[in-house]
């Protein structure tokens, strides 16, 4: 078995076809560990089957490339249409989604062979030339990037409900746990900025029109909140003190009787955490992950802080490098604790829940046809977060970039910075 994982950065000067075989192997190989029931089964509503991600992200391709602009292409099967759809209206009808795990025809090997079909035809588009379909294979590669992290997502909280806490890939030791880097605050004097992407390369189109606005001064914490200092959230009764939380998110906990976040568990007097490489013990200094907008709203709360705006996150992390704790080559999968003062974490580890509520930035033009059925139809009753993951690609994450969940999801990699007002 070869290693799960491989960086996806390509050289300055690498060409389309050796970008989209990179991206488009990428997939397989993060599918490579899973058993053939491993990869069918959907823990969720929520979640998809492995398998279901690797057709999907193949629909894609011969949907919106293949189809329209590949003279005598011939289509794989004429039913993957009905089951691979996953939201596009325009396309037609589509398999629901909270029953994609009972699709168990086709199976892997059937998938894996669809995979091959698109993938070889792809590569022949590609080298033909046509820069008119460039923006739109490119949206093909980040979107299959897109479903890279969500496989992870998915397979994380399926391998989490099996009693036998099944690791997805074994790890080396963790390091033990030390004391967290001290949290500092770096003020920002804020005032008329712009944000959003200025067209430069690639873009979702829910990252633009790049626009103009204020942003109050404020001081923003130089590393993510950790799972000791969440730990301390809990001990002092987080989860039973109605005063830290918003009124849903207070109902969130009495209906689902949440007393922690997401895939911890408590033996004894002890944590664990689960994780892509099984149950760990909690390690006080990682940063705590797969929290809900509302438990990180109430942390903040407790913490005598709020959660940043995006616009503020943004304007902090213009200046910052995009290196970070990010799926690549040897990455652990998991958080990582900061390990240097000064503003860090800015990028990966966990996707940092912001106060913003997700809706269009002004001027904004959903794209027209199908295509533009991809992120403005989902701007209600969702929450911006910024920075991306550990089981985000290397080379798909920006300053810019608007990732969007509801409020109360917990399966993403999310977690909390803070920020104060200076006033």
């Amino acid at each position: 078995m070869s290693n799960p994982i491989t960086r996806t950065v390509e050289a300055p000067d690498a060409s389309r076809v050796a970008r989209f075989a990179s991206v488009r192997r990428l997939t397989e190989e993060l599918a490579e560990p899973l058993s053939p029931e491993d990869q069918t089964v959907q823990s969720m509503p929520d979640a998809s089957p492995t398998k279901w991600h690797l057709a999907h992200t193949t629909w894609f391709f011969e949907t919106f490339l293949l189809r329209p602009s590949h003279a005598g292409y011939a289509v794989f099967h004429p039913r993957y249409d009905y089951l691979f759809n996953s939201y596009y209206e325009a396309v037609g009808p589509r398999h629901p989604r909270p029953q994609r795990g009972m699709i168990t025809r086709p199976g892997v090997e059937e998938i894996l062979a669809y995979r091959r079909h698109v993938t070889a035809a792809m590569l022949d588009l590609i080298g033909r030339g046509d820069d008119r379909l460039d923006a739109v294979i490119e949206l093909g590669l980040h979107h299959e990037q897109q479903h890279q992290e969500l496989l992870l997502m998915d397979i994380k909280h399926l391998l989490s409900l099996n009693p036998l806490k099944p690791a997805y890939r074994p790890s080396s030791a963790r390091a033990a746990s030390a004391d967290a880097v001290p949290l500092q605050w770096i003020d920002f004097e804020g005032g008329l900025v712009e944000i959003g992407h200025d067209g430069e390369g690639f873009a979702f189109d829910n990252e633009g029109p790049r626009h103009r606005t204020w942003v109050d001064p404020f001081a923003l914490a130089t590393r993510l909140v950790t799972c000791g200092e969440y730990a301390a959230f809990i001990e002092d009764g987080g989860y039973r003190r109605p005063e830290f939380w918003l009124s849903a998110g207070w109902e969130c906990v009495n209906q689902r009787r949440w007393e922690a976040p997401l895939y911890w568990e408590r033996d004894g007097g002890t944590w664990h955490v689960f994780t892509l490489a099984g149950l760990q013990p909690m390690q006080a200094e990682e940063p705590v992950c797969h929290v809900s907008a509302y438990e990180a709203a109430a942390y903040a709360k407790w913490a005598g802080r709020r959660l940043p705006r995006e616009a503020e996150w943004e304007l902090a992390a213009a200046d910052a490098g995009l290196d970070g704790n990010l799926l690549s080559d040897g990455c652990p999968l998991h958080p990582v604790a900061a390990r240097t003062a000064g503003l860090g974490q800015m990028f990966g580890d966990v996707w940092e829940w912001t106060a913003s509520p997700y809706v269009a930035y002004p001027g904004y033009r959903e794209p027209p046809g199908a295509i533009g059925e991809y992120n403005g139809k989902f701007m209600s009753s969702q929450m911006v977060l910024r920075g991306g993951c550990a089981v985000t690609p290397h080379d798909h994450i920006r300053a810019t970039y608007r990732n969007f969940f509801p409020p109360d999801a917990r399966w993403m990699f999310g977690g909390i910075r803070l920020v104060e007002d200076l006033r």
